[in-house]
């Protein structure tokens, strides 16, 4: 997402203003105008001159900024320009009628912004990365770029317009960041031991098998859970059904393993433990009526 240059000022009322759009609820978020969340007429930017040529704003022949500064150290020799600027919802804008050019500048390419003190006043600071490649690409090239607010201006514009920037960024999260938060988790993950022994000394580490291998991470998975086989050891609600190991498991003990039989099932002549009685004398027990003499 690189800068993109155009030929034609910009007018506000291609925009709509901010406070109007906040006073109403739109017809539609997708569709209509930008939103325009700061307008600066006439400011100065300056650009260092071994940086000239970057930007369309500032041709290699742009005349260098007066230098009143009385550091021992000669500064590096700054260009200026005077600029219309307008931080949209779009994209961060500044376009210069002396050199009948501007650039329409993307937010993820504003790798840092911040306020900075120029001649007693306040300016915005910005770095523009104008690779787009990321930072191994061997043409990684920034442009630091300032804008000074006109005297005319209220005293705040350079924080309106820090601001203004900041919230337009916010709405153009960096692609690559989103990439990230959306791999941030590739497997299910249990917690606690699940029946195997932790390493002393350790948090969340478990001791594996005599033949180096990693102890399963719930009984009877035999290997990770994943989102492929989960279906396997939990029902659509949540609950732990097991797995295949579990149902061989019961498969061996056979028909009727665990059953209760109820007492109309046991044959004459069985006690109540399911015993023959004849072939087992010795659970027989004597009856005795009630009411007979011992």
């Amino acid at each position: 997402m690189l800068p993109t240059t155009i030929r034609s000022p910009p007018a506000e009322a291609d925009y709509t203003p901010l406070a109007e759009y906040q006073s109403q609820t739109p017809e539609s978020f997708t569709d209509g105008k930008p939103i325009l969340h700061y307008h600066l007429a006439g400011a100065k930017a300056t650009l260092p001159r071994s940086q000239c040529g970057s930007l369309a704003v500032f041709p290699q022949d742009t005349a260098a900024a007066p230098n009143d500064s009385n550091d021992g150290e000669a500064a590096e020799e700054l260009v200026e320009q005077t600029v219309d600027v307008f931080a949209t919802s779009e994209n961060f804008i500044i376009f210069s009628h002396q050199a009948e050019a501007g650039v329409s500048i993307p937010y993820p390419s504003i790798s840092i912004h911040a306020l900075k003190s120029v001649d007693s006043s306040q300016a915005v600071w910005m770095q523009l990365d104008l690779a787009d490649g990321g930072v191994d690409d061997s043409d990684f090239q920034t442009v630091e770029l300032t804008i000074i607010p006109p005297s005319s201006s209220e005293a705040n514009s350079a924080q309106q317009l820090y601001e203004a920037m900041a919230n337009c960024s916010d709405l153009h999260p960096d692609p690559e960041n989103e990439e990230d938060d959306d791999n941030e988790y590739d497997r299910i993950v249990f917690e606690g031991n699940a029946g195997h022994e932790a390493i002393e000394g350790f948090t969340g580490v478990l001791r594996g098998v005599t033949d180096g291998g990693l102890p399963p991470p719930m009984p009877g998975s035999g290997g990770w859970i994943t989102a492929d086989n989960v279906h396997e050891y939990f029902d659509a609600d949540g609950n732990w059904i097991g797995g295949e190991e579990e149902e061989e498991e019961a498969e061996e003990l056979g028909e009727g393993a665990g059953r209760t039989r109820p007492r109309d099932e046991l044959e004459k002549g069985d006690d109540v433990n399911g015993h023959d009685s004849a072939e087992d004398p010795e659970s027989k027990r004597p009856r005795v009526d009630n009411g007979d003499d011992a």
